[in-house]
């Protein structure tokens, strides 16, 4: 019985931080390509980046604090908000439709150009993270 009562209030943790993390999406990624275009989904791309920028931030926290996977913690904000928050599968879509229209160096250099970027910004955010929250753990 209390696995059952562990993975529902896992869910609704998770279900809570989807609530905030597509509508963050939504915005962000609508506002950056009625500004800059759709041509290439540089909405995609900033919602990819600044997620991975925000995922370093709480893995340096969670691991700062000694917090698994499975915190409530990591549930909410990780699998949460940042699962709904980025866009890996819209990245994905949005490559295909670039290589379909014959856009082939555009996609390749969508393609390297965010698995670049999006794994600098994961580095700079566990980076920052650390620092600010290393400290606060001892």
């Amino acid at each position: 019985m209390q696995y059952l009562t562990d993975l529902l209030y896992g869910a609704a943790l998770v279900a809570l931080g989807a609530t905030f993390g597509t509508p963050a999406r939504f915005y962000i990624s609508g506002v950056v390509a009625r500004r800059f275009g759709e041509t290439i989904p540089w909405g995609t791309f900033v919602v990819n980046v600044s997620g991975c920028f925000v995922m370093g931030v709480v893995a340096a926290f969670a691991s700062s604090h000694g917090l698994s996977g499975g915190s409530e913690y990591w549930l909410l904000a990780a699998t949460g908000f940042l699962g709904s928050y980025t866009t890996v599968s819209s990245f994905a879509l949005q490559t295909r439709a670039l290589v379909r229209d014959g856009e082939l160096k555009y996609a390749a250099g969508y393609v390297v150009l965010s698995l670049a970027i999006c794994l600098v910004a994961v580095g700079a955010g566990f980076a920052a993270g650390w620092t600010a929250f290393a400290g606060e753990a001892r």
